[in-house]
């Protein structure tokens, strides 16, 4: 009986900064993060007031990815990489994922790497070559 038992895949949590992720690499990315496991949340952060976020909107549907709205309260201050960082110790108390996916080139996630990671899990981190080597060390 246990060849009728499905396998259990790798069940991740995948966090997208969309300040610093590029919308027309969100395909490629998700076929690179299904290599992993299964994208069981997929989450993307940032204030969807700004224009500049407007290149997301058709992907977000098509790849049914959830946006998360936060504001930029002050200038120069990154309000989006404390939510995503917040939601990301949320999921990790849950116990339900097996790791962790961070999208972005922004160094503000390395502590949040290694937290997860002293937690026993995976975490697998996507960006541009000019993601600070801190953050890269910390995957």
């Amino acid at each position: 009986m246990q060849g009728d038992l499905p396998l259990r895949t790798t069940r991740l949590a995948v966090l997208i900064d969309a300040d610093n992720a590029n919308a027309n690499l969100v395909e490629p990315l998700l076929k690179e993060i299904a290599k992993y496991g299964t994208a069981n949340v997929k989450r993307i952060y940032g204030d969807w007031t700004r224009p500049q976020l407007s290149s997301w909107k058709d992907k977000l549907h098509k790849f049914v990815i959830q946006p998360i709205q936060q504001f930029s309260y002050t200038s120069g201050k990154n309000a989006t990489d404390s939510a995503l960082i917040i939601d990301a110790m949320d999921l990790l108390y849950t116990s339900n994922f097996d790791g962790f996916c961070i999208v972005s080139s922004d160094s503000d996630f390395t502590k949040l790497a290694c937290r997860i990671r002293e937690s026993g899990l995976v975490v697998y981190g996507f960006g541009e070559k000019k993601t600070p080597e801190p953050f890269q060390k910390n995957l």
